[in-house]
């Protein structure tokens, strides 16, 4: 980073800033460049010259050094022949550990009920159409992790546990670790005992020690009208059970997933759908009936001289919108419906009605004389 900067410059202090100052300064700058939260070039580097400025400036005799030397402090480096990078803090002495836990995800260990939250489930189910027009009450049958009734999820036979001997009890161990060129302990949840300070004196024949069993368990939930594909829904306290009966279970969640249905397809609100008619329907009209998703019947007004590709909307009869404002439509692609093999009778009515029917070679010869005017 070329020259080194002033101290008090890189920490945004004066020279006579107090201790509190120099930690509250330091704190927010070391938020600001660590490496993990940004991602400029020179964070890194940024992030060693305020932790070198706050070893120097919070170390009274280093202070007075550099105060009355400034970096050319006779003898060479205040850190010795290793430099700054041989020089060791405990941080969790300095500032209670809080920064660098919340920075590294180390420190202080999280409050011990956090740590026992069960785990979550995600169970997966499919819903028609017509739930999602309608919404609808839903029932279903599942397999889920339960306490052991045996040892009430303690995993211990007949409920005996004993302090642990890693921990003492205390459900935590103290840890020293390297963090770059600093030392830093920091407080974790033991784990022999998963943070619970207890083991079974023997384990639960039952469950076998891990005091989980799995239960048959009806679950009712209700699909509202309009929900997505993917859509989430929560049922707290129905996951899994937190280790060993202490603390909250998690929490179950159902992922509804749409069937496919027959000739619907569905682009949010609307339903989409395509249908083949006939050309003498395509050139003369009609009227298509066909059942719907809301029990009413749909019909669809084809006008004569419809083309094969031409759309027909149904205004109000889509999707309902998962606000409860509305309804959406339903598309109706027309297509041309070709039919593969005619008879004698039929071949020789198109025969005689050819001439009348050759609209389609007309409009192609004017786009060639169109084509051959615009040449000329």
């Amino acid at each position: 980073m070329g020259e080194k900067r002033d101290y008090y410059e890189i920490l945004g202090v004066s020279k006579g800033a107090d201790d509190g100052e120099l930690k509250k300064a330091f704190r927010s700058m070391a938020r600001k460049f660590h490496p993990d939260k940004n991602d400029a070039p020179d964070a890194d580097e940024r992030f060693k010259e305020i932790q070198e400025a706050y070893a120097v400036l919070s170390d009274s005799q280093k202070r007075a050094q550099y105060d009355r030397f400034g970096h050319d402090t006779p003898g060479g480096s205040p850190f010795g022949a290793g430099g700054f990078q041989g020089f060791n803090i405990n941080f969790d002495d300095i500032l209670g550990g809080d920064l660098f836990s919340n920075i590294f995800g180390g420190g202080r260990s999280r409050s011990r009920s956090s740590q026992r939250q069960g785990q979550d489930i995600l169970l997966r189910h499919e819903i028609s159409l017509e739930s999602v027009l309608n919404g609808s009450k839903e029932e279903v049958e599942v397999d889920l992790p339960s306490h052991c009734e045996d040892c009430e999820g303690t995993g211990a036979r007949d409920g005996k546990t004993t302090a642990c001997d890693e921990c003492n009890g205390k459900g935590q161990v103290r840890v020293r670790q390297q963090i770059g060129p600093f030392v830093q302990d920091v407080v974790r949840e033991c784990p022999h005992c998963e943070g619970s300070g207890r083991k079974a004196a023997a384990n639960c024949k039952t469950c076998r020690g891990n005091g989980l069993s799995t239960t048959a368990q009806t679950l009712r939930f209700s699909v509202p009208a309009g929900a997505s594909d993917g859509t989430r829904l929560r049922m707290r306290g129905k996951g899994h059970p937190a280790p060993f009966g202490r603390g909250n279970s998690g929490d179950l969640f159902i992922e509804l997933n749409i069937e496919e249905h027959s000739w619907f397809e569905r682009n949010g609100m609307d339903l989409i759908m395509s249908i083949p008619i006939g050309y003498s329907d395509l050139a003369l009209g009609t009227v298509i009936t066909l059942p719907h998703l809301d029990e009413k019947e749909l019909k669809i007004k084809i006008p004569a001289g419809t083309n094969s590709g031409d759309t027909v909307v149904i205004s109000g009869r889509g999707l309902p919108s998962s606000r409860g404002i509305g309804r959406g439509d339903v598309v109706v692609l027309c297509k041309l419906h070709m039919p593969r093999k005619f008879n004698k009778a039929t071949r020789k009515t198109l025969e005689s009605i050819k001439d009348e029917l050759a609209g389609g070679d007309d409009a192609i010869q004017r786009i060639l004389d169109d084509a051959a005017d615009h040449r000329s």
